[in-house]
């Protein structure tokens, strides 16, 4: 499970340190790939396997599935952290994501988020009432 904010830089070569706490989790592998709202998903390699099997299994008829499958997999590069935690991120995806030099990495749960630092606050600045008014029907019975 990912959890938190963290605050890391590219580096001039597109390098990005991941969060210690999140290294040996990643050790094997990870999947990066676009997400939506113009952020990066960064997958535990197990997590993407997981993701790709239900993928396989959804009717390839439904446009939706196709289309999602399309941007999903062609956008998606496969990292292993240097041994100082580093990872590189594609320019494709940098560029997608609107990544320069300061960049918040979000735990989502069975993902790590990759977001350029001030799209991250608006995202939040703007949702955080938006959160607080959904609870309720998000998650009935939960919280």
């Amino acid at each position: 499970m990912f959890l938190g904010t963290h605050h890391p830089r590219l580096d001039d070569k597109g390098r990005l340190f991941l969060p210690a706490k999140y290294r040996e989790e990643l050790a094997e592998g990870l999947v990066i790939t676009k997400g939506q709202e113009r952020c990066l998903y960064v997958f535990p390699v197990e997590e993407f396997r997981r993701i790709t099997e239900a993928l396989r299994t959804a009717p390839v008829t439904a446009k939706a599935v196709r289309d999602y499958s399309r941007v999903l997999f062609a956008s998606a590069s496969d990292e292993v952290a240097d041994k100082q935690g580093r990872i590189t991120v594609p320019q494709p995806l940098r560029e997608y994501a609107g990544l320069s030099r300061d960049c918040a990495v979000i735990g989502a749960n069975t993902r790590l988020e990759i977001w350029a630092s001030g799209a991250w606050d608006a995202y939040l600045a703007e949702q955080e009432q938006a959160f607080s008014d959904l609870s309720e029907e998000v998650l009935p019975g939960i919280l």
